[in-house]
């Protein structure tokens, strides 16, 4: 730069400020110091316990040749001819490969590492900071020029439109800025492998991952994130509803104890199936053929779905519906021969029928498919419309939809193995310039880790019997449960479930007793009267308590409730809300379909813990003898929060946070459940003080008085957090916000109590799998991996604590964020490993901690609140959308508030 461009750039004198003026002192801001910054705890150790046992792992490990070098990020800005901006996605990936064609030189024939949309990446800088490219593209899908229709065909294109069209599409002029952000430098990855995280390692690995998802667009993938889907029919499946399964792959680079590795996984999306529009209509709606369909629905469903039309195999959005059928939508034409303003109105079906010969079967009487502007129509007969495939249906499955795409999915150890391999030598990652570049290369074998199977804990059962689980399940044959209740004081309620009632209850007196528990003849059966099945839910639950109220003498203690439906039964929210909130009554839903001796047992499980018994107990709560948490009061809290399905967003998100209770023991919880803003992932309500008095209405307020009421009058000495359902970026967050509140709720209780905290954060949606070599089976229950493939310098773990019976096994990711209690890396693991035993309604050991199972289970029983609630209660006040307050929870009634209620 020049001293003349030094000097401009140089800020102005400062003003002359007159002698006799006392300039004013600014007083600097007292910002309340919150107390260092929490950042995740590094490994202090690995684990020793168990047995050995080598696995292979589905990740491959890359070699990194060059660090030398830099990435150098730049700005893309698109626009058209007329200066416009490009809008939308789709056609970023095509300008920009012109650019490269055509401008080769001028990029220094360098490789580009684009995201699709605003950013690109190179190995080395281009010749300038900013660059300009003028490009013409032919053959842009069609999308673009909706609205390039001549005026007089104010409707289906003529002749002249198609000539224009040609003309107009086939060559579109594009400007394209390049402009330089920042560079990041290669070594970043090697400090990151060496445990040195820096800001930039995030970046360089996204510029890795952005080459390879730039490979597979090549390759004509869908892209979902870092998943791809290929345009391949043996890769769908049919789930019904017109939506096909699409098997794909993942992979992300991670950076682990032995170096950078590429983790590539099956993954499945969802897509709707391509083919005639109609016919997806049909699936998706379940309809006889298209003249029973409802079509403002097929509006809401087929909106920006793109479409190819015949003859002439142009690609179009949709942007919806005629107002009338084909044979009468009308639209104004350019007359033939005529002059400019001769013009002539034509029905849509006229048009295509008798102008362009394309005979029409079906059309006549269906609404034409609309792909023009809002304010300038393009109709389309909708026999002539065929959905593109590869795109992706969003929307929240059915039950059914979910259960067959769950079970069509899945797959046995091997046959994923071998699915792999082959991936990885078909992706041809080799080929790639850019990896090259990097001087990186990717080995094709399964990395091999060392596992260790974690002997399982011993389990008290009743009549003072032990048991040693084997391969993480048990039963409860010939066994009684340790702590039964006395089940008195009960009725059925039978909400036109077809099945023999008296039979049942009979059966479950008889495998009560067999089980240890006592069940005394209920008081009564209620049954629904037959015309009031099709009243609304909410008035069908009225409708029961009134009958129930006027039949008993007093409140029962437990209400065993009969649904028609399994699973999905819209009665299920408004009965819950009714018991535990209005009158504090326990209750178990059943939908019983096979009754037999192991589903009674199952439900006799539920409902003996719902009332306040045990089930089982590990043998170390029993003879208190838990390493450390034996020693000292020692609380327990399972964390998360569930959010609307896909597309919901004026749906509060659910915060659950469960605690434990009657310490020394660790397998009996209550719940606090409160609704925030939706989509929020942080909890916001664990300390929330009264303004002007010394209360607190938060969520840990509650649980800590319910652990010193129900722990003999102690304050725990030590509190262990299980957080589920945050990621990696998300970590500071948890320590930080989190803890912070819950630091400042045990304050607000008694300033001079210090508790020691033990943060850990479970992750099931990630792509890590192991395999034992040589062997069909899943690894064992108990599986515990913490080398080789684990973070650089992160205390972090993988734990299969279940035995997988179907598919392929999925570990918990375990994080240790932080750890004041001081566990040995043995004594956390086997910790973790025992509260995936103490899920009081299973008999096997589960997948992940049996805390975090509840506050799951807890948020989606009183999300059901809200579900069927009438949508005019809750309408002035949407998911805390726009500044709006957002609706609350009823808060549960005193006699069931600390009962395990969500079991």
């Amino acid at each position: 730069m020049g001293s003349q461009e030094n000097d401009e750039c140089l800020p102005p004198p400062p003003p002359i400020v007159p002698s006799d003026v006392e300039p004013v002192k600014i007083e600097p801001e007292v910002v309340k110091k919150k107390g260092p910054i929490r950042i995740p705890m590094a490994r202090p150790g690995l684990g020793r316990k168990g047995n050995k046992l080598p696995l292979l792992t589905n990740h491959f490990k890359v070699d990194v040749a060059n660090t030398d070098g830099y990435f150098y990020q730049y700005s893309v800005a698109l626009f058209y001819e007329d200066g416009r901006p490009v809008e939308g996605k789709g056609s970023g990936r095509k300008i920009l490969d012109r650019v490269q064609e055509t401008y080769n030189s001028d990029l220094n024939g360098k490789d580009l590492a684009y995201d699709g949309e605003k950013t690109l990446f190179t190995i080395g800088s281009l010749a300038q900071n900013k660059l300009e490219f003028t490009v013409v593209l032919e053959d842009v899908t069609s999308n673009r020029n909706n609205g390039n229709r001549s005026p007089e065909a104010n409707g289906s294109p003529n002749d002249a439109d198609r000539k224009r069209v040609r003309k107009s599409f086939r060559s579109k002029t594009y400007k394209v800025e390049i402009s330089f952000a920042s560079k990041i430098p290669l070594q970043a990855i090697a400090n990151a492998l060496r445990g040195n995280e820096t800001e930039n390692y995030q970046e360089a690995i996204r510029v890795l991952d952005i080459i390879l998802r730039q490979h597979a667009a090549k390759q004509g993938c869908l892209l979902v994130r870092q998943n791809f889907f290929h345009n391949d029919a043996k890769n769908f499946t049919d789930v019904g509803g017109g939506v096909l399964g699409v098997r794909g792959l993942h992979s992300s680079f991670r950076t682990t104890q032995s170096g950078l590795s590429l983790n590539i996984d099956v993954s499945t999306t969802m897509i709707v199936r391509p083919g005639p529009v109609v016919d997806f209509l049909i699936a998706n709606q379940n309809a006889r053929d298209p003249f029973n369909l409802d079509w403002a629905k097929a509006k809401r469903t087929l909106k920006n779905l793109r479409i190819k039309t015949s003859p002439s195999n142009q690609e179009y959005k949709i942007t919806g519906l005629s107002e009338m059928p084909c044979r009468e939508q009308l639209f104004i034409l350019k007359k033939k021969g005529g002059g400019e303003d001769e013009t002539e109105e034509i029905t849509v079906y006229d048009y295509f029928v008798n102008r362009r010969n394309i005979p029409l079967q079906y059309s006549a009487d269906l609404p034409c498919i609309n792909v023009g502007k809002p304010k300038r129509p393009t109709y389309v007969p909708i026999e002539l419309c065929d959905l593109v495939s590869l795109q992706r249906y969003t929307k929240a499955l059915s039950t059914l939809q979910r259960s067959s795409l769950v079970e069509k999915s899945r797959q046995k150890p091997q046959e994923r193995m071998k699915v792999l391999s082959d991936a990885l030598r078909t992706s041809n990652y080799g080929s790639e310039p850019m990896l090259r570049n990097c001087g990186i290369s990717i080995t094709s074998g399964f990395t091999q880790v060392d596992g260790r199977v974690l002997q399982a804990p011993r389990l008290k059962f009743g009549n003072g019997e032990d048991f040693n689980p084997r391969n993480g399940r048990w039963n409860f044959n010939n066994k009684k449960i340790v702590q039964p209740v006395k089940i008195t004081k009960w009725a059925v309620v039978n909400f036109s479930a077809r099945c023999d009632v008296r039979g049942l209850v009979r059966d479950l007196i008889k495998c009560g007793g067999m089980k240890g528990i006592q069940v005394e003849p209920p008081f009564d059966v209620f049954e629904e009267q037959g015309h009031l099945r099709r009243s609304p839910p909410l008035a069908r639950v009225e409708k029961m308590f009134e009958i129930v109220q006027s039949k008993l003498p007093d409140a029962p203690k437990f209400l065993l409730c009969l649904l028609p439906d399994r699973k999905n039964s819209e009665l299920y929210g408004p009965w819950k809300k009714k018991n535990l909130a209005e009158f504090g009554i326990v209750t178990q839903c059943i939908a019983p379909s096979r009754v037999n001796d192991q589903y009674l047992t199952n439900v006799l499980l539920k409902i003996n813990a719902k009332l306040g018994g045990m089930n089982s107990l590990l043998g170390v709560e029993h003879s208190p003898s838990i390493p450390i948490i034996s020693k000292a009061p020692t609380l327990i809290l399972g964390m998360d929060v569930s959010h609307g399905s896909p597309g919901q967003s004026d749906i509060p998100s659910i915060a659950a946070v469960v605690s434990s209770r009657q310490w020394p023991l660790i397998s009996k919880y209550r719940a606090c459940v409160r609704t925030q803003g939706s989509k929020v992932e942080m909890i916001d309500n664990l300390f929330k003080p009264v303004p002007d008095t010394k209360d607190d209405e938060g969520i840990i307020r509650e649980l800590l008085i319910d652990f010193y009421n129900s722990s003999g009058g102690r304050k725990p000495d030590n509190i262990i957090i299980f957080r589920d359902g945050v990621s990696e970026s998300q970590f500071n967050q948890v320590l930080n916000i989190e803890l912070g509140n819950i630091i400042e709720a045990c304050k607000y209780l008694d300033d001079k109590w210090n508790p020691k905290f033990t943060v850990i954060v479970a992750q099931k949606n990630h792509h890590t799998k192991f395999f034992q070599p040589g062997a069909p089976d899943n690894v064992p229950a108990g599986t515990v991996v913490d080398n080789k493939i684990c973070h650089p310098r992160n205390y972090d773990f993988y734990m299969c604590a279940h035995a997988g019976m179907i598919g392929t096994s999925r570990p918990t990711h375990y994080h240790v964020l932080l750890d004041e209690i001081g566990f040995s890396a043995d004594d956390l693991q086997e910790l973790v490993h025992s509260l995936s035993y103490v899920y009081q309604r299973s008999t096997t050991a589960i997948s992940v901690v049996a805390p975090i199972c509840y506050a799951h289970l807890a948020a989606s029983q009183v999300g059901q609140f809200m579900k069927f609630e009438d949508r005019s209660e809750t309408a002035s006040v949407p998911g805390g959308i726009n500044g709006s307050p957002v609706p609350q929870l009823p808060k549960l009634q005193e006699r069931v508030c600390n009962s395990m209620f969500f079991v």
